[in-house]
């Protein structure tokens, strides 16, 4: 168990750290675009000064994707594992995953609650990233903004938004691992005509064609759990950049359709689901790559 958990860290670690350097780019414009200034996202970039003031940030959010995938890939498998006992792939299937296999009301609930968990272990890396993206703060550096958070705002300036952030993690994780188990099973059939009526003595599907249907499922269904927590992910950049404006949940939803319409709740959401959709088919593409490519080579994962 030891060795398959190490497979799980090095995995989720590598994944989450190339998909947040690589996307970086949206998150930044996605942050900016949710603040309260109302400026739209070509407005965004032309107040760029060059095109690297793009990947502003990108450390926080290297680190807390790469630490925060470790923790919830290894979570995650460690749950389902417990959760599925001792079931397996029946004779005759074939999968684009080693992962265990769950149920729907499983798969949901699951995802929901490590994915929420460790949204709230992670939580202080997420207040610095927005704060740090955001044009609203001018830190000099990281370290800047962590010292200038805890001054004025102690310890507790690190969990601002914690309520909205579980609320928008929990139900997006739970909604993706339904949809992304699906998926893995329909989308065989529709992009490989052929794939139903080939030999069935592999246990998996070839690398290529797994990392389509992971890569599409990924993406799919990150674009539809994206759209259904978009508000959370509205309001808890709004309680990050200005906590003594939107002190908490409820007040932040009121204060912002009162003053921009509901429709402000959307803001960024082109952008959120461009990022997500790319940063699923990314990050669980190259983990579950890695996961299978250790067990088809029986090693333990690296040595951490």
């Amino acid at each position: 168990m030891a060795g398959k958990s190490k497979n799980h860290i090095y995995a989720g670690f590598t994944s989450g750290l190339v998909s947040a350097v690589v996307l970086q780019p949206f998150d930044l414009l996605k942050t900016r675009v949710q603040q309260s200034n109302g400026k739209s996202m070509v407005q965004v970039i032309k107040s760029l000064n060059t095109p690297l003031d793009l990947w502003r940030g990108t450390l926080p959010s290297a680190l807390r994707m790469s630490v925060g995938s470790a923790m919830y890939f290894t979570c995650l498998n460690t749950v389902r594992e417990a959760v599925a006992g001792g079931r397996r792939l029946t004779v005759g299937d074939r999968s684009t995953s080693s992962l265990p296999k769950l149920t729907n009301t499983e798969n949901l609930i699951s995802g929901g609650l490590v994915r929420g968990t460790v949204g709230l272990l992670v939580m202080p890396i997420t207040v610095i990233k927005v704060r740090y993206e955001s044009s609203t703060y001018h830190y000099k550096s990281i370290v800047d903004a962590a010292t200038s958070i805890y001054k004025h705002n102690g310890m507790r300036g690190f969990f601002y938004g914690w309520a909205a952030t579980f609320a928008r993690d929990a139900p997006y994780a739970g909604l993706y691992m339904l949809f992304y188990e699906q998926l893995k099973v329909a989308l065989p059939s529709i992009l490989f005509s052929d794939i139903t009526t080939s030999s069935h003595s592999e246990k998996y599907y070839s690398s290529w064609s797994s990392a389509m249907i992971n890569s599409v499922a990924a993406a799919t269904s990150a674009g539809i759990a994206t759209t259904c927590t978009n508000p959370f992910d509205t309001v808890k950049t709004r309680m990050q950049l200005a906590p003594k404006e939107y002190p908490n949940f409820l007040t932040s939803v009121k204060t912002i359709i009162q003053h921009e319409g509901i429709q402000a709740l959307f803001r960024g959401l082109a952008l959120r689901i461009c990022r997500k959709a790319c940063q699923a088919g990314i990050s669980w593409c190259i983990y579950e790559d890695l996961v299978k490519r250790f067990e088809r080579m029986n090693l333990p994962g690296p040595q951490l």
